[in-house]
């Protein structure tokens, strides 16, 4: 490979993907010990590479040159090699952190920001919150003067930056702090990009807060290293200075951010128990060529029984335990139509989970029409009518989307169609 991303622990990396997007099929994963870095590093062959955790720094004493914005911030994440064999190192995780923040609508100036860690990228947070005007920029470690221990002296934060892994994949659900300690803030962006919803941002949306995840950070630095890349092949000499986003690029970004997020989004159904969400699912994901999971029968085969055996068997706690079990699991999964059993969104740790990656369908369907057969917990009709008055706030809840399935099934689904196109995430 003449291109790739150069880290250490890299398996579910989405760079490979979005630079193939930008025409760059030769780009790979460069996965390198700590103590092999430097053969790595003197002794590879590579055009050009991508940088990330944990050798934002370890890589700059092999470089011939380093941009005046990297060496401001101590951090490069884009290293091309000239014609003459020399490697010059970049900072395009500044471009692509303030595109994140502008393009999620928040503001630095005069507020006061809080950033999360102490690595590489909070060196490139700290440099785009001083450039984007902030009041002031206070940095949260573990160990350092303001730590998570003492956080709480700065309950005034207007704005939070994360710039640590904690929450990634496949330690979905963590977070190191809790919003609710901070009563003015405005806005929580977020680095991380799988799952796209960290917890912190989960917290975010349903307070209402502004917020931004790192997947148009990812790309739009992508854009910004892939300019750089080709330079030279371009017919011009290798920047001096990492280019600014032109209209084309920034078109470019948001292409390549919607297709990612269809492909690799989960779409969840959520509903009453009978109301056509695994018949309906499997239709979608036909339609959107995704992978359809049903969760009550993954709950089946995982614990070897039928939904009323568990309940018999261990009651509705025993059987909503195990639900969550298989929901925690199927929510890190990338790229599925998802139906759910009518309860799963009563507990709020599946509703978070659900969200995590994904857009959430409430499919209604009137309760007339749905089927008594073969469900432990409505066995009359009007049984059926009181719990959907207990479950529709939690349906609200957990949905981005209310689509009505009392037609047939080809119209249904047309109709959720219809509504992913106006959706934001899934829009061209």
């Amino acid at each position: 490979m003449r291109y790739g991303l150069l880290g250490e622990k890299l398996s579910h990396s989405f760079s490979p993907k979005i630079h193939s997007m930008l025409g760059n099929t030769d780009y790979g994963l460069f996965s390198v010990a700590r103590e092999e870095l430097d053969s790595f590093m003197r002794e590879s062959s590579f055009e050009a590479i991508n940088v990330t955790i944990p050798y934002k720094q370890s890589v700059i004493p092999y470089l011939y040159s380093i941009s005046e914005k990297a060496e401001s911030i101590g951090s490069v994440n884009t290293v091309v090699r000239d014609r003459e064999g020399r490697l010059h190192g970049y900072n395009t995780d500044y471009t692509g952190l303030r595109y994140m923040l502008e393009r999620g609508g928040i503001s630095l100036r005069g507020k006061k920001v809080l950033i999360l860690g102490s690595g590489g990228t909070s060196l490139t947070a700290r440099a785009a919150a001083a450039d984007m005007g902030a009041g002031s920029v206070t940095i949260i470690s573990r160990r350092g003067e303001d730590n998570y221990e003492n956080i709480s002296r700065h309950r005034d934060a207007e704005v939070i930056i994360n710039t640590t892994p904690v929450g990634m994949y496949p330690k979905n659900g963590e977070a190191l702090i809790s919003l609710s300690e901070f009563p003015r803030l405005k806005a929580v962006a977020d680095v991380i990009y799988n799952p796209f919803y960290s917890e912190l941002l989960l917290e975010a949306r349903k307070k209402g807060i502004k917020y931004a995840n790192g997947l148009s950070m990812l790309v739009a630095q992508a854009v910004a290293a892939d300019s750089i890349f080709f330079s030279e092949e371009r017919g011009a000499a290798l920047p001096k200075e990492e280019p600014e986003l032109s209209a084309e690029d920034k078109k470019k970004v948001e292409a390549i951010h919607g297709r990612l997020f269809f492909e690799l989004s989960n779409l969840v159904l959520v509903g009453m128990p009978s109301s056509g969400k695994t018949t309906v699912g499997r239709e979608l994901a036909w339609e959107l060529k995704k992978e359809f999971r049903d969760a009550d029968t993954e709950i089946e085969e995982k614990y070897g029984a039928s939904i009323p055996e568990i309940f018999e068997r261990e009651g509705e706690q025993g059987f909503r335990d195990k639900e969550s079990t298989v929901i925690r699991e199927l929510s890190k999964e990338r790229g599925l139509v998802i139906s759910t059993g009518g309860g799963a969104v009563l507990r709020e740790e599946n509703r978070r989970a659900l969200r995590q990656n994904a857009v959430t369908v409430f499919l209604k369907r009137d309760i007339e029409k749905l089927s008594l057969e073969g469900r432990p917990l409505s066995k009359s009709r009007e049984e059926l009518y009181s719990m959907y008055e207990r479950r529709l706030p939690f349906y609200e809840e957990a949905s981005d989307i209310t689509v009505d399935n009392n037609g047939d099934i080809e119209e249904t689904v047309r109709n959720i169609v219809e509504e992913l196109k106006k959706y934001e995430a899934f829009g061209d």
